[in-house]
């Protein structure tokens, strides 16, 4: 079975707007050397590692490839079923369109801002977004779906058209029932750590709304805060290897104080032989050149001791800020499914007002329009009954120059000109009654477009609310990771000082 193509279109596509190759790239083989996905990786970390790494041969680039994923994209499987190094090296479109997939959520979760998408087309950015989702909903079960997911036009879940999938994972919107309390819950818990920071403009784009979901935004918060778990445990690394440094001084220390208490032994037994003065100078030298090289370790010792304080210090403030930080995280995750949940409730609920809102404006279209074909009826009948009383006037007229006998012959007529104009007075009323009704449905379906218009501003404003609070936390991880950075390269220092 070959692969769905829209799908495999995107991912080339993604694949060339990196930038890491010279000519773009037509089709999912031309990645076989894996060299294109080696180069994406070092683009990612910015360094010069994986130079090295190309000009290793092709089974040397695989195993780097499925060990980087192993360790940088949460997948423990990458190495051993997820992505296998013997599909790879037999160039396998399946293989190589798997290790994008990866390499696109990672590169999402680290780096990727919502603007930088907008280099691609509206369809690509679905496609793009519906394999970002289809990875997040299926972390813990890639080995058994991402295959069939690469392969099949449509998920078992959706059906029509790539843009209807993706809009069923949008941010669902709100209602007017219940919005007091949905909204309050909102305010508290954007407000949770308090920012003054712009709130963040709507996103434009698929991709922009994908990365902008509770759910994308809480997993990357999460891989952020391992990645400074990763780097405090290596700061304690070298502050037990400082502190080891710290006791071998000490010993060396205790050491040449044994030698210099011996010499001293010896000095004074020689003394009491009365020993040469040549070999007294030669041994006071000696003795003298021992003290001065015993002071300059203690010194060494106390200024180790002073740096190691100080780095435990460090490392315990570095430890409660992660602690605070991974308590905030907890409480925010909480917060976050809540608020999920209460939209899911709330999409629901506006999918259900919104199918009776659209049943209500249908129904009152319907009435507007028979009320105005009744107004036009009543207005064309009264038209004729007007002219007929206009006519039968004329002949009442004309009845009064004849004799009785006449006007008695032609009484019925003057019965059937009051019988018109009672059904005028009748038409008449009716007509002022539908002009009434007419009046009434126009305000009613005013009433209720400007209801909807203003459910939809209070759910942009909700939605800035969750920016602000994804953006704050954001900032909070950011100072957490450049104060360790900070600690990081005054333990090297001082690493490097104590071993040269």
């Amino acid at each position: 079975m070959s692969l769905h193509g829209a799908r495999a279109a995107a991912l080339l596509a993604w694949v060339n707007s990196t930038k890491v190759c010279p000519d773009p790239l037509n089709d999912l083989s031309q990645l076989q050397d894996c060299s294109v996905f080696i180069r994406i990786i070092q683009k990612i970390h910015q360094s010069k590692e994986e130079e090295s790494i190309l000009e290793q041969p092709l089974p040397e680039r695989i195993s780097f490839i499925r060990g980087f994923l192993q360790k940088h994209c949460r997948h423990k499987l990458a190495a051993e079923n997820l992505v296998s190094a013997q599909k790879l090296l037999d160039g396998e479109e399946l293989a190589l369109a798997k290790v994008a997939v990866l390499l696109l959520y990672h590169t999402s979760m680290s780096c990727k801002s919502p603007g930088d998408w907008n280099e691609f087309d509206y369809k690509t950015q679905v496609e793009l977004a519906s394999i970002l989702k289809f990875v997040l909903d299926n972390e813990e079960s890639l080995n058994e779906n991402l295959e069939p997911f690469l392969l099949r036009k449509a998920l078992p879940s959706s059906s029509g058209t790539s843009s209807s999938r993706f809009e069923e994972h949008s941010p669902p919107l709100s209602l007017p029932h219940k919005r007091e309390v949905r909204f309050l819950e909102l305010q508290k818990i954007a407000s949770f750590p308090s920012t003054n920071n712009m709130l963040p403009s709507p996103p434009s784009s698929p991709m922009g709304d994908i990365m902008q979901t509770p759910q994308f935004q809480l997993r990357r918060l999460k891989k952020q805060l391992a990645f400074e778990r990763e780097n405090r445990d290596g700061l304690e690394v070298e502050l037990a290897e400082n502190r080891k440094l710290i006791i071998e001084k000490e010993a060396q220390i205790t050491m040449m104080q044994q030698r210099i208490d011996r010499l001293a032994k010896l000095n004074e037994k020689q003394a009491a032989e009365q020993l040469e003065p040549k070999e007294m100078e030669e041994l006071r030298e000696k003795n003298e050149s021992l003290v001065g090289r015993l002071h300059e370790a203690f010194r060494q010792c106390q200024d180790l001791k002073t740096e190691k304080a100080q780095m435990d210090r460090k490392i315990n403030q570095l430890s409660e800020e992660n602690g605070d930080l991974s308590f905030k995280l907890r409480e925010i995750a909480s917060h976050m499914v809540q608020l999920q949940e209460a939209l899911n409730e709330l999409s629901e609920e506006h999918n259900s007002a919104l199918t009776q809102s659209q049943e209500k404006q249908g129904q009152l279209e319907n009435e507007l329009h028979a009320a105005l074909q009744d107004k036009k009826s009543s207005e064309e009948k009264i038209e004729i009954l007007q002219g007929k009383i206009s006519l039968l006037e004329d002949q009442l007229a004309k009845l009064e120059e004849c004799s009785a006998q006449e006007k008695g012959e032609v009484m019925g007529d003057v019965l059937k000109l009051e019988e018109l104009k009672q059904e005028l007075s009748s038409l008449a009323a009716k007509g002022a009654e539908l002009q009434a009704t007419v009046l009434r449905l126009e305000e009613e379906k005013q009433l209720q477009e400007a209801a909807l218009q203003s459910e939809r501003g209070r759910f942009e404003e909700e939605k800035q609310q969750l920016g602000s609070l994804v953006t704050s936390l954001q900032s909070s991880l950011s100072e957490s990771h450049q104060a360790q950075e900070r600690l990081k390269q005054d333990l090297q220092a001082r690493d490097a000082e104590g071993q040269a």
